[in-house]
């Protein structure tokens, strides 16, 4: 059936936080495509997510070049969304891209040159059938590359109309300083930063970032903000069989220690005494340090993300 949107998607409780000192408005709770929308992913699952998202006023939704699996399918899944359900409403959403990481083999397919950051926007267009992304981000740092390569090339895609805006991700705290700067003065402002944050990790509250973001006017997006589903139930019993930590790839099972499942019962603990689950408090907390914007959340069904939602109350 033809998909149409929720004509009170925008009265459905979400908040939304300015970006910085830009004009740039964005959900406080954001979907990222990480995981659940590769091509091993079942589409129909994917798209009942993303419809569910919009309709609740999700209108910010968080890409990068490989994210899969396979490379590229989470944003061909994009694509195909777009041709189906979302092409309508292009101009509501706020679409964000990255590269940095591995994605294709030889010595051009990573980091932060200008030939790897140009070739792979242009891939991404393609593969999510856009003429533009809203944003486009260095994904990360890149000791080896001048900062001014990395930078100008961020510079120019927007110059040729490419991406609207442009940001970093875990780049560190002088290397950021350097490209807000850089940026500022060729009038392509760093619109914001994307970082892990949440209750377990909080090096960029320690290193310093997210003061320098609530100064410069810098807005500041969490991925993670449930370190991958730690700061859920999921976890507190041990290890099921289906999670992602069984499986092993970015969670490993020697992770959880007894000494961080006693710290996660304990959080536990001080939600329910509030009347929340540990996820919902989990996310309020990142919404509420300085210049925090939004979080970035993954759902592997809509389920899964009604419940987060449920931290904006």
């Amino acid at each position: 059936m033809k998909y149409i949107a929720n004509k009170s998607r925008y009265e459905n409780g979400m908040k939304y936080e300015r970006c910085g000192r830009s004009g740039v408005l964005l959900p406080k709770v954001s979907l990222g495509f990480w995981h659940n929308f590769g091509s091993v992913d079942p589409y129909e699952r994917s798209r009942e997510i993303t419809r569910y998202a919009f309709d609740h006023g999700i209108t910010h939704f968080d890409l990068a070049n490989n994210y899969g699996p396979v490379y590229g399918s989470a944003e061909e899944t994009l694509g195909r969304l777009m041709d189906e359900d979302f092409r309508p409403y292009r101009d509501e959403l706020f679409i964000s891209t990255k590269a940095g990481y591995d994605m294709w083999p030889g010595p051009y397919g990573e980091w932060g040159s200008r030939k790897y950051l140009m070739a792979s926007l242009d891939q991404s267009l393609k593969r999510m059938r856009l003429d533009y992304v809203d944003l486009f981000y260095s994904h990360r740092y890149d000791p080896q590359t001048p900062l001014e390569e990395t930078l100008q090339a961020l510079v120019d895609v927007v110059r040729q109309g490419k991406a609207l805006y442009v940001g970093i991700s875990r780049w560190p705290l002088e290397a950021t300083r350097f490209a807000y700067q850089y940026l500022k003065e060729r009038d392509v402002p760093l619109l914001i930063y994307q970082g892990r944050l949440n209750m377990l990790d909080r090096e960029p509250q320690e290193e310093g970032i997210l003061d320098f973001c609530a100064e410069a006017g810098v807005g500041f997006i969490s991925f993670s903000p449930l370190a991958q589903g730690l700061l859920t139930d999921r976890y507190l019993q041990g290890i099921p069989e289906d999670s992602r930590m069984s499986k092993g790839i970015f969670l490993k099972e020697d992770m959880l220690t007894p000494e961080l499942l006693a710290q996660l019962q304990a959080y536990n603990s001080e939600a329910a005494s509030q009347g929340q689950t540990l996820a919902e408090m989990a996310l309020a907390w990142v919404l509420r340090q300085p210049a925090v914007t939004s979080v970035l959340v993954g759902a592997s069904s809509v389920t899964q993300l009604e419940k987060n939602l449920k931290c904006l109350k």
